[in-house]
């Protein structure tokens, strides 16, 4: 995997601009903060987000990647105000889960999810090298 930083560019924080990799591509469905009985495990956001990391890490590990085959990642959260609020919160979630691996990432608010009670949903790709 190659971490895509255009000369000049600020490096952004949380997250890479691009990355290029060759190998196996591994798609995941939108995971969300449930657990393997599909109860929502926390009405507060930074339990949600990590379950929802951990599930799409569960998913993946089906096919043999893990965390640092994760190349893109896709957020969608129900409300920004909330995820911005909350972000000192996250980064060490996000650290003790997919360790040092900032792959490019979109954060997208939406109205809301298909359960009621989602409020964050993650989708990723991963590429392991063949």
């Amino acid at each position: 995997m190659k971490t895509l930083q255009p000369a000049g560019w600020p490096r952004p924080s949380g997250y890479s601009n691009g990355v290029s990799a060759k190998g196996r591509m591994i798609f995941t469905a939108g995971m969300i903060g449930w657990d393997e009985r599909e109860m929502i495990v926390s009405h507060k956001l930074e339990v949600q987000f990590g379950q929802a990391l951990k599930n799409v890490l569960a998913v993946l590990a089906e096919d043999g990647a893990g965390p640092e085959h994760v190349v893109r990642l896709t957020v969608y959260i129900t409300d920004r105000f909330q995820y911005l609020s909350r972000r000192d919160d996250l980064a060490p979630i996000w650290k003790s889960i997919m360790g040092a691996n900032y792959p490019p990432m979109a954060l997208v608010e939406v109205k809301a999810l298909v359960n009621s009670s989602a409020l964050v949903e993650i989708e990723a790709t991963a590429v392991v090298p063949e």
